[in-house]
């Protein structure tokens, strides 16, 4: 459903993804696991047609998104890593904006909102939100339209342990669903609940693929998460 080749990113003379290659099957559930200023957000916005390649390419569901922008968008839903909202516009007016955008019926936009538990909020203006709120509503927009594709940049930043656990039901319902998911994380945990493959970045580079079970095994060995990453880097080669 996703396939990425050789994808380099460049602002400047900053190499902000050099050379990433990975793909992601139908129906599978694939975390970016890595520090911040790792090149996960670059290469997710590059995914969804934000950002432009500067060499390499990027295809969903069989399609070049450079070629063919507007397709490849129909296939996605994309929650960014900073969600942002008109203050003065209350949690129901945002789900029913974004469900015209997304040429979603009415009756879906009142669902999310019952399922994000929003139903009796609908009314406050966001500026009044938490920012685990706001991201929770983010995750309900993201939710609307029947797109096979979900794309989730830190989808649980903000949230707190109670949104987290909501969060984790949700993805698991998607992929229930036949749901393709590509989310990244700095938090070990969550790739190894909710994924069935993890990409590890590092610097810019997508340093090596591991199946859930070997990534616990890597951590098993390292002292801690950082210790885990230097290890990827520094063994050369998937382990």
């Amino acid at each position: 459903m996703i396939r990425v080749e050789k994808l380099t990113k460049k602002f400047g003379k900053v190499n902000a993804v050099a050379g990433v290659t990975f793909s992601v099957k139908e129906g599978e559930a694939f975390a970016f696991l890595g520090p911040n200023g790792s090149g996960k957000t670059t290469t997710m916005k590059t995914i969804v047609g934000l950002n432009v390649p500067s060499d390499g390419s990027v295809m969903v569901g069989g399609l070049d998104v450079r070629r063919f922008p507007r397709e490849t968008r129909r296939l996605i839903s994309y929650l960014p890593q900073r969600v942002i909202f008109p203050e003065r516009q209350t949690a129901r007016e945002v789900l029913h904006f974004y469900a015209g955008i997304r040429k979603a019926p009415r009756q879906r936009a009142d669902e999310v909102m019952e399922e994000f538990r929003f139903s009796q909020i609908a009314e406050r203006p966001v500026g009044e939100f938490s920012g685990g709120m706001i991201q929770r509503l983010g995750l309900a927009v993201a939710s609307l339209a029947d797109a096979p594709v979900l794309l989730l940049d830190e989808p649980t930043a903000n949230l707190d342990p109670h949104g987290v656990k909501r969060f984790r039901e949700f993805v698991l319902r998607q992929k229930e669903r036949g749901k393709t998911i590509l989310f990244s994380t700095h938090l070990l945990p969550e790739a190894e609940q909710l994924a069935d493959r993890v990409g590890i970045f590092v610097g810019g580079e997508l340093v090596s693929e591991e199946s859930v079970d070997h990534l616990r095994l890597a951590f098993q060995a390292s002292r801690t998460i950082e210790d885990m990453y230097l290890r990827y880097v520094g063994s050369g080669e998937n382990e």
